[in-house]
């Protein structure tokens, strides 16, 4: 009978949100269980029960044989399934379909597993301000979502002008939008410049697929 190694569990389950890009907050509802618990789980506090390490493992997409401490493949050992395909916007503006077809420039595909936990759209970066992680002609790939986890990278429409990739920081009077290219000043918006420009969240980057 399989047993959780209750030593590797805690590192291998942080190592696996990390990578994944879901925050402890997303991930905990998808599995159904708090937040709370969760967290508990990846310090090593408590452990979960076997059915629901296989379902961290399903909403993960890694074996689950890994997860629970055994020196294995993280990868998950599985069917071939279907790949979606997903338009590349060069350009999101306000008042226009993000899906409009003269935004389309490409097609990237996402796996099938992904596509079933939300809409998606990637988007072509264009600027060097989320330089070095991020260069101009990269794509990211985007959840759509209208909030994210204060440190998590989003898309963000401000003002009705061209969407923009920065990292989001909240403090109790508003939000700063952070370049990671230090020539590049932080964007700050008060809770009423949200309301009134708006600034508005489009998604979540949760995946980087580099151009060279």
């Amino acid at each position: 009978m399989l047993e959780i190694n209750v030593s590797k569990f805690p590192e291998k389950l942080t190592q696996a949100i990390s990578e994944s890009g879901y925050s402890i907050r997303e991930l905990a509802k998808k599995v159904r269980v708090s937040p709370a618990s969760l967290s508990r789980y990846a310090n090593g506090i408590s452990s979960p029960k076997i059915p629901t390490v296989y379902m961290i493992a399903d909403v993960l997409d890694i074996n689950p044989v890994w997860l629970m401490g055994a020196d294995t493949q993280k990868a998950r050992v599985k069917n071939y399934s279907k790949n979606v395909k997903i338009p590349v916007l060069g350009v999101v503006r306000a008042g226009l379909p993000m899906d409009a077809v003269e935004n389309i420039i490409d097609y990237e595909e996402i796996r099938e597993e992904m596509a079933r936990t939300g809409a998606f759209f990637a988007l072509q970066i264009k600027g060097d301000s989320m330089e070095p992680k991020i260069s101009e002609g990269d794509v990211v790939i985007v959840r759509k979502q209208p909030d994210v986890e204060s440190g998590e990278i989003a898309v963000i429409l401000v003002n009705g002008d061209e969407a923009t990739v920065k990292r989001v920081q909240r403090f109790d009077g508003g939000i700063n939008l952070i370049p990671t290219n230090p020539a590049y000043s932080v964007l700050t918006f008060t809770n009423a410049q949200i309301e009134s420009l708006p600034v508005r969240i489009l998604g979540k980057v949760v995946e980087l697929r580099a151009k060279f």
